[in-house]
Parts: structure tokens; C-alpha cells; sequence
């Protein structure tokens, strides 16, 4: 992509959801907040995205709880250069448009509209804070571009069987978008493979101006005020230039990683895929840097606890700030300043920042959230009905750990 044309995009991310289906690790915080990988939050997937693309104006829309967003994007992502016109800021609800809060995602960009005039920009792109893929937005510009379109969706090829949890693009061969269904029973295949159906990614690129005139329209309609439910549909219905750029993916794998993470298996099942010997999603490309906030946290630390027993971490990601004392870690994920004390074995879990594990703990397939602290003995994962008295556990049997809650303890290890 062109650097002088990248200076007239705007990226708008869409950053204000509740995310409701991964409570209760959003009862203190965004989704987009919540950590992923060890170091890591969610929303920093896209933010890699945009500036991996050559993208320096970033906006970010918030609302939900979004105290722990604001200062992680404040701590890590001032990286762009202000004298130049660069920036990555937060965009708060203002009610700027009226006395509601955000309705829905176009409602959300409406509010915004007065932030992105100021900008001038010819085209912008909008994102959803909440996806783990990878992604050069400069390459879907390009093709939108070339074809003269009014919209772009970024789209992803789903097997038909699952096309019930996305909304589904119809299009022809040329890919121009015919219709739009949102969460089908029976989808549309694609014109190329009567298995797949092309599943929305909720990335779009507008035309500003037609950008403007749409959500000035909708704003004036009783609607959703949605871009799937109602934007598309509404241009695909009075002939607009609306096309499908299918996902292509920078993750240098054999097939293609995007992963909603929007429940709690999901989030769980996609941190797996991170500790895998040859990872699905690869955090270690030097082309295609993953950044985010690093704490001022030392390297971490293995040691022996005095009775001889060494601290070990296998098929495992550990990060700055850790100490593992004395206990065993496998297959599982900790994240900056996590403290295991001696005696302690943690198997398939994610144990989240400034978390404490005291001695003899057992954890086996859970997720502890931020800055809890397990008590001498505590045992997570091996007995379901304590675990579902105490916490929230999910459909696939994940335990979910958060701050406050009582753990049990086997006395014979305390």
C-alpha cells in the first residue's frame, strides 16, 4: 500500500462491547482488555494489525468498563509520532449525538462521526478490538480500491455447518455482495465451494463519504442501527458497490487462524493452541510483530525450594515477572508476575497476571483470573461439583477462577 494513501485512512476500533459470554473474566474489564497469551491483551491483535499495516491513525471506541483499556492502550501504545499526525486515541461515549449511549455498531461510529470528519480521511476502516488473527489491512485498501467499491467486507470461509454463528455474505462470482443473512439455519454457499459459506469478519472498509451518508440515514430510521442487519443489507438492496475481500492470512501457516474468542471455551481452546509444539497461531514471527505493554517485570525465574525439588515449566509459556518455585507447570500459560510457591502442580491453565499460587495447590484445566491469590492447598479442576458450587465453569468443564471467590482446600495438603 502506497504511504501517501495510508495517509488518508482513518481505522475506527470498535472496543465497547460487554462481552457477556466471557463473564466472568469481563466483570471488571472490556473484552478487548482481557488477557491472551501470556503478555498480552486481546485487543493488542488488532492494534499489531493496523500498525503492522502501515496504519497511524487509530481510533478506539469505548464504553463497557473500560478503565483497564484506557491505561493499557495509554501504557503501550503511544508508538506512533503526534507531530506527523499520528495517534492512537480513545474515543469515550460522549452522548455528543443525543441522549443514548452506543445502540449498536453503526450507532457506535455514528456518535463518532464528528471525530473522524475532523480527520478528513478518504477512506476508513472499521474493526472489532475482540478477534486473534493476523491481517494486512493495507492489501484488502488496495483491492478496494481497484474494484471502485463503496464497502468492503473482510469475509472467512466457514464450513456450512457452522455458518449459524456468523453473518453470512451471498455473493456472485465476482465476489460483489448479493445479500446478507445474518445467522442462518441453512446458508448460502459460495459460488467457488458448495461446503463453504462466506462468514463476515466485521471488518470493513467505507468510502468516507459514503461512510457518512449511510449512518446519517440510519441514524434517522427505527433500526438496529447495526452495520450486518442493516447497513449492508441496505446498500446490497439499492445496488451499491458492495464486495466481499476474502480473509488472506499473514500467519505464514498452512491453513487460516481467526478465532473469535467471544466465550469462555473458545478463549480457553484458542490459548491452547498458543503451547502447542508447532503453534497454530505464531506469536514468533519477526515480520509480523505482536506488541503490547511490557511492564518493567524481570526475566523469569525457576528455582529449587529446600527440599530439593526444582521448579520446572514444560509445553508452557512463561512470562517477565514469573517465579515458579519448587512446582511443576505443563501445558499451561502464566501470565507477567504470576508467584507459584513450592509443591504446587498446574496443569492446562492460565494463570493470569499478579496471580499467587500457594504451596501444594492442584490446578488442572482452569483459568485464574488477575490477582488472585489460591491458598496453601487449594484444589481446582478435580472435583466437579465443588467446582461448580464455587465458580463458574464452562460447558466444556473449564474452571474459572476470579478474585473473592473460596477455593476448596484438601486439608491433608495445607
Amino acid at each position: 500500500m502506497n504511504v501517501l494513501l495510508l495517509r488518508d485512512v482513518v481505522a475506527l476500533l470498535l472496543a465497547g462491547g460487554a462481552g457477556e459470554r466471557l463473564y466472568p473474566l469481563t466483570r471488571d474489564r472490556a473484552k478487548p482488555a482481557v488477557s491472551f497469551g501470556g503478555a498480552y491483551r486481546i485487543i493488542d491483535f488488532t492494534l499489531s494489525n493496523c500498525i503492522n499495516s502501515g496504519l497511524r491513525k487509530i481510533f478506539i471506541a469505548t464504553q463497557y468498563k473500560s478503565q483497564s483499556l484506557n491505561r493499557h492502550v495509554r501504557l503501550g501504545w503511544s508508538v506512533v509520532n503526534t507531530e506527523l499526525g499520528e495517534f492512537v486515541e480513545i474515543l469515550p461515549p460522549q452522548k455528543r449525538t443525543g441522549e443514548n449511549w452506543y445502540l449498536g455498531t453503526a450507532d457506535a461510529v455514528y456518535q463518532n462521526l464528528y471525530s473522524l470528519g475532523r480527520e478528513r480521511p478518504r477512506w476508513v476502516i472499521l474493526l472489532s478490538g475482540d478477534h486473534i488473527y493476523k491481517m494486512d489491512y493495507g492489501k484488502m485498501l488496495d483491492v478496494h480500491i481497484a474494484r471502485g467499491a463503496s464497502l468492503t467486507v473482510g469475509a472467512i470461509e466457514v464450513p456450512i455447518a457452522d455458518s449459524r454463528r456468523f453473518g453470512i455474505l451471498e455473493v456472485d462470482e465476482d465476489s460483489r455482495v448479493t445479500g446478507f443473512q445474518e445467522k442462518p439455519q441453512a446458508a448460502t454457499p459460495t459460488p467457488w465451494n458448495a461446503g463453504f459459506a462466506l462468514g463476515s469478519m466485521g471488518i470493513y472498509i467505507f468510502d468516507f463519504e459514503v461512510l457518512e451518508r449511510e449512518l446519517l440515514r440510519d441514524a434517522d430510521e427505527a433500526t438496529s442501527h447495526d452495520f450486518g442487519k442493516d447497513i449492508i443489507p441496505s446498500l446490497v438492496s439499492r445496488g451499491e458497490r458492495v464486495y466481499a475481500y476474502l480473509f488472506w492470512d499473514e500467519n505464514k501457516k498452512e491453513s487460516k487462524y481467526w478465532r473469535d474468542v467471544g466465550t469462555l471455551d473458545a478463549y480457553y481452546d484458542a490459548s491452547m493452541d498458543l503451547i502447542q509444539v508447532d503453534p497454530v497461531f505464531n506469536l514468533y514471527d519477526p515480520d509480523w510483530p505482536m506488541r503490547t505493554y511490557q511492564p518493567q517485570f524481570p526475566p523469569a525465574k525457576f528455582v529449587f525450594n529446600q527440599d530439593g525439588r526444582k521448579g520446572e515449566a514444560t509445553e508452557s509459556i512463561v512470562s517477565m515477572g514469573c517465579i515458579v518455585s519448587g512446582s511443576r507447570v505443563q501445558r499451561s500459560i502464566l501470565a507477567p508476575n504470576v508467584r507459584v510457591h513450592s509443591f504446587c502442580d498446574i496443569q492446562d491453565s492460565i494463570v493470569m497476571t499478579n496471580a499467587i499460587v500457594h504451596r501444594n495447590a492442584r490446578i488442572r484445566r482452569a483459568i485464574v483470573d488477575s490477582d488472585v491469590e489460591l491458598p496453601q492447598g487449594a484444589v481446582i479442576g478435580y472435583d466437579p461439583a465443588e467446582d461448580r458450587r464455587r465458580h463458574t465453569v464452562t460447558e466444556n468443564g473449564v474452571v474459572v477462577v476470579t478474585p473473592g471467590e473460596e477455593c476448596k482446600v484438601d486439608p491433608a495438603l495445607v
